[in-house]
């Protein structure tokens, strides 16, 4: 949620923030319209119950006819005080729906959409398969050859867009589970291992249902959502507490499974298991002051690059548009691995500074030693690990002509230096 303070103080900002995004800012000119019916349901409130108030003091002193004029009045004040407070509450209702509405603004994301990304950086060196003299082939085939994915059988156990990780890339993904969270503790990231389905107010609260709502998926019986991230558990681990400012920051790593209905993406990525409704995946998470956040993204950053590099996979740095970022960002940073059989880069990781979104919304502050008063917290969210995109990567960028996949250094202890195709002998 955005500070109620900028709509009243520099709602122009707002208007220019949204328009940055690609949206309209008349939803501004509505919001600006809406907190001053508010404000004026408000005051009609406070006056008829301060003259209800009065009246029952006047009451106590007034005899005969003026006593029973009194008496009159006060069953129309009563009619009058129910009124105002309906108004009272519907107004602030609709504020808040809008309020709820808007996303957090940004100055510093690029203006545009999807395709107005700015590259920061390419790192790594993208291998020449002409001069290696065969064509590289996508990960569904080497994955098969291995005995690694199985999207056959998923589909026909839980429908499109579902598989199975047998053998080695069962293994695969248990040994990037194991390195990433080793990885993430040794720079200073608590694990953990959060559930996977939350309340309403944790999936509202980190802005996930408001335009992402239809990719989210939803337990009607229960009332509960199944998470597309493990931001929205760790977003919500703090709600309602107020955290010592020397405590911060706070990060957190958690692993989980992710659900996502992939709303919107009909005819892409069909083919494997680049796009899912189901994935795990080792997200960090950070807690801290709004002074401190952007620092903070840019050591996001630095950790995913890092963690790229150990993986031994060429990839691009891009500054996401404006107009391609959640509700709760106002900035994005995606790592885009090369991927060889379709000849660009695609995401594979991210990091986005939410700033006080979130914490607003999860009422999560902090406060100084010795102060009084509370400021709401910065959060922060990156992926270390999506593990089937990961995997993706992996077995394109490492194939090699004869089938097998060889596997960076930092996976040697796991399953050793190459992964061979099961009718040549692999596992």
């Amino acid at each position: 949620m955005i500070d109620p303070r900028l709509l009243r103080d520099d709602p122009d900002f707002l208007r220019a923030a949204q328009e940055r995004r690609g949206e309209s800012s008349e939803l501004i000119d509505q919001l600006v319209a809406a907190d001053e019916a508010r404000r004026r349901a408000i005051a009609d409130f406070e006056r008829v119950r301060a003259e209800q108030k009065s009246l029952g003091k006047q009451i106590a002193r007034a005899q005969g006819e003026e006593k029973q004029a009194l008496l009159a009045r006060t069953k129309e004040l009563a009619a009058e005080v129910k009124a105002a407070e309906a108004a009272k509450t519907e107004t602030a209702q609709a504020f808040d729906a809008l309020m709820r509405s808007i996303p957090n603004p940004t100055t510093e994301a690029p203006p545009g959409g999807e395709d107005d990304f700015v590259v920061l950086e390419e790192i790594g060196t993208r291998r020449d398969f002409d001069a290696e003299g065969f064509a590289p082939r996508d990960h569904l085939e080497i994955g098969e050859a291995l005995g690694a994915i199985d999207v056959e059988r998923g589909a026909k156990v839980s429908g499109s867009r579902f598989y199975y990780l047998t053998g080695v890339g069962a293994q695969l993904e248990l040994a990037l589970v194991q390195l990433a969270m080793q990885t993430a503790t040794e720079w200073g990231f608590t694990p953990v291992i959060p559930p996977a389905l939350v309340k309403p107010e944790a999936m509202d609260g980190t802005g996930f249902l408001g335009q992402a709502a239809d990719d989210v998926y939803r337990l009607e019986k229960d009332d509960l959502y199944l998470v597309g991230t493990s931001e929205v558990p760790l977003a919500a681990y703090h709600s309602g507490e107020i955290l010592p400012a020397d405590s911060l920051p706070r990060r957190y790593a958690a692993f989980s499974p992710c659900f996502r209905r992939e709303a919107g993406s009909y005819g892409k990525d069909t083919r494997g298991i680049f796009r899912v409704h189901w994935f795990d995946k080792v997200e960090m998470f950070v807690y801290t002051t709004l002074d401190e956040a952007a620092a903070e993204h840019e050591r996001l950053l630095g950790w995913e690059k890092a963690w790229l590099q150990k993986l031994e996979l060429p990839f691009r740095v891009i500054d996401v548009a404006a107009g391609d970022l959640g509700m709760s960002a106002v900035r994005k940073f995606d790592c885009e691995a090369w991927i060889p059989s379709q000849g660009k880069y695609r995401e594979l990781t991210s990091t986005s500074n939410c700033t006080q979104f979130q914490s607003r919304r999860l009422d999560v502050r902090t406060r100084a030693a010795g102060e009084e008063s509370t400021t709401h917290v910065a959060t922060l969210n990156g992926t270390l690990c999506a593990m089937t995109r990961t995997i993706v990567a992996l077995l394109e960028n490492g194939q090699q002509a004869d089938g097998s996949v060889r596997l960076p250094a930092a996976l040697h202890p796991y399953l050793g230096e190459v992964l061979r195709p099961v009718d040549a002998g692999g596992d």
